[in-house]
């Protein structure tokens, strides 16, 4: 699928024949995305973005200034992208071989990122490669991500770890009662619930 019609990309943005933009999507000042990038509808990609080839966005998702996804990421629905975060691919990463000869496309094994659905990825994060986030996770501003983080927990840190489990509107959960202060009763798919 092309760039739909309903979408608004801005004339200094980089948009490479091969990729996909949903409608009433904006691609804003300075971002680039390449061939084969499936991007939803209703998405915002703020100003200097990229997103590399075959990445996967979701309906709804809004990356901030300046984020990078490199190939191998996959980001669900309604995702945020705080500005400057990286999305990276690569454990082990190289210029050159021992014989100082460039690494090429094929030289090296791309790493994965997962991103569930209304997962927040905080301002300057770092995620490394070969890691899922859960579903309404948050990731603190500044982390950097090395394993998975389960559905509704708050990470912060290097390396990131969990401080509390939250709701879906983001506020801290009471563990004790199992709910929020301002939802109410957690939804049936939370952590904490079944738990004695």
């Amino acid at each position: 699928m092309p760039v739909d019609a309903g979408a608004f990309v801005h004339e200094t943005a980089l948009v490479e024949n091969g990729a996909s933009i949903g409608p009433s999507t904006s691609v804003w000042h300075h971002a680039q995305i390449r061939a084969g990038a499936d991007i939803g509808a209703r998405c915002v990609i703020g100003k200097g973005v990229f997103v590399d080839v075959n990445v996967a966005i979701g309906d709804d998702c809004k990356l901030q200034n300046y984020a990078c996804i490199y190939h191998g990421s996959r980001i669900g629905r309604g995702v945020f992208v705080g500005p400057h975060a990286v999305f990276t691919n690569d454990r082990r990463p190289r210029a050159t071989n021992p014989a100082f000869a460039p690494l090429r496309d094929g030289d090296w094994t791309v790493g994965t990122i997962v991103v569930e659905d209304g997962a927040s990825i905080g301002a300057n994060v770092t995620l490394l490669p070969d890691i899922r986030i859960g579903r309404w996770a948050m990731v603190a501003a500044a982390a950097v991500v090395s394993a998975d983080v389960e559905p509704y927990a708050l990470v912060v840190g290097c390396p990131a770890r969990r401080v509390a489990w939250l709701c879906r509107c983001a506020r801290r959960v009471d563990d004790a009662k199992r709910s929020c202060a301002q939802c109410g009763p957690l939804p049936p798919d939370h952590p904490l619930i079944g738990k004695s």
